[in-house]
């Protein structure tokens, strides 16, 4: 039978050996992931307080425990083992490593101390070992959030909201500490374009509304009249009127106000030594494009986030697209008996419900290329081998599950877990 691995267990990851099991009956699937931990973006990316979304892991559990799939963590493919390597073990190699990576901003001043991106700041409060020591600082009344999209909103609601209202979330101990004694008064949320042109969803822009401590503010003359409206697709119009919504209301007196900057776009971070302002020009929009007026305003902070986006980090040995941030392939095929799937074949779009499709697209094209048959290729038991030479500590699922007890019972009250930020917590629950 056919023996494929695929690289990364978030949800592309998941549901690509789902694919694969539904499309080609019998197959040998070795999930592999670089972190001792399965599920990628679910348990790293998904807002702490938002655990109804993180409920589909159960999906990815039940396809972890079928049989014929593999999971192999704390497993770095381009480093501990190569990518050739891994074409020669097994039928398939499937990338479905995501875009880990932030997108640069491109203006001056974005190297200053306190300036992250998204996927830098989201790691660091959902407790990801990359970015555990990250030096986060909420000591400065103002925060800029670049971006017009849901993970903006994210981030301007985890730093906004009450230490009670985080309570029933698995945002780590680090992050709780710091937000504990945050200074922070006002948060901007900075889009180059307009509100029908953000890309906000109605469910998070609604929850900014319920907010115990903080207040949205939206400018009525950034608000496109009413009439307009019509012509969106419902739910960016639902979006719209929680806008209008925040537009009439009168200022409550809330002690953190977050503020819609619509038609700004940045053009520099000045500093002595770390973040004190952010340069923003204003726009107006000229067919659709965001062009610059000329007209400059300055937004006191003491740390800008990035949510502009996302790129897949490039493995040796596989052919990748810098300008697009993702893997050169054609709709997946990359070359012979490799793929790539998800955020790595096509970037950083759509929900985690849309890598279903695409992991089925890939599983057909699999099934077409082989002919449904394997090889004799060594497959898991040549890995197991190579893994054992090299001395390499990886993980398997029941260390997942020993992983997840230990952090479930060492959850705080009320919260349903406190995450291991480092590598070595991780492993010393697990078997060696």
């Amino acid at each position: 039978m056919l023996q494929i691995a695929v690289i990364g267990a978030g949800p592309a990851g998941y549901y690509t050996a789902e694919a694969l099991a539904k499309t080609l009956g019998e197959v040998k699937v070795d999930i592999i992931d670089r972190l001792p931990t399965p599920f990628g973006l679910i348990r790293a990316g998904v807002a702490p307080d938002h655990q109804s979304i993180k409920a589909v892991t159960k999906r990815y559990e039940a396809t972890a425990a079928s049989e014929g799939v593999g999971f192999i963590g704390n497993l770095q493919i381009g480093t501990d083992v190569s990518i050739d390597e891994l074409r020669g073990l097994y039928d398939a190699v499937v990338l479905a490593t995501g875009a880990p990576h932030d997108r640069p901003l491109g203006i001056p001043g974005e190297d200053l101390p306190g300036v992250l991106g998204s996927g830098s700041f989201v790691g660091w409060y959902n407790g990801h070992p990359d970015f555990a020591d990250l030096d986060v600082k909420l000591a400065h009344c103002g925060v800029a959030v670049i971006g017009n999209g849901n993970v903006a909103i994210d981030v301007a609601r985890i730093i906004a909201k009450t230490p009670e209202e985080l309570g029933s979330s698995d945002i780590v101990a680090h992050a709780s500490a710091e937000l504990l004694n945050s200074a922070v008064c006002d948060i901007h949320i900075i889009g180059r374009r307009g509100p029908h042109q953000a890309s906000f969803t109605p469910k998070e822009m609604g929850e900014l509304g319920q907010l115990e401590r903080a207040q949205p503010f939206v400018a009525p003359a950034d608000l496109p009249p009413e009439a307009e409206d019509a012509e969106l697709e419902p739910g960016l119009r639902k979006t719209v009127s929680h806008l209008r919504a925040f537009a009439a209301k009168p200022n409550e007196g809330k002690p953190v106000a977050i503020h819609f900057d619509f038609f700004y776009r940045p053009v520099a971070i000045e500093g002595d030594g770390k973040v004190e302002r952010l340069i923003v020009e204003r726009t107006k929009l000229d067919g659709g494009r965001a062009v610059g007026t000329g007209d400059m305003r300055t937004i006191d902070c003491g740390l800008v986030v990035s949510c502009i986006g996302y790129q897949t980090p490039s493995i040796p040995g596989v052919p990748h697209d810098d300008n697009a941030g993702r893997f050169a392939s054609d709709n997946g095929r990359i070359a012979p008996g490799l793929y790539a799937v998800g955020w790595a074949q096509h970037g950083p779009t759509g929900t985690i419900g849309t890598n279903r499709p695409d992991a089925f697209a890939i599983a057909e094209m699999i099934a077409a290329d082989s002919g449904g048959q394997g090889s004799e290729r060594a497959g898991r038991a040549g890995l197991d081998a190579l893994i054992a030479e090299r001395n390499i500590h990886v993980t398997s699922f029941e260390d997942w599950r020993a992983i997840d007890n230990a952090e479930m019972a060492r959850a705080r009250a009320g919260a349903p877990r406190e995450k291991f930020v480092r590598r070595h917590e991780m492993l010393s629950v697990t078997k060696p």
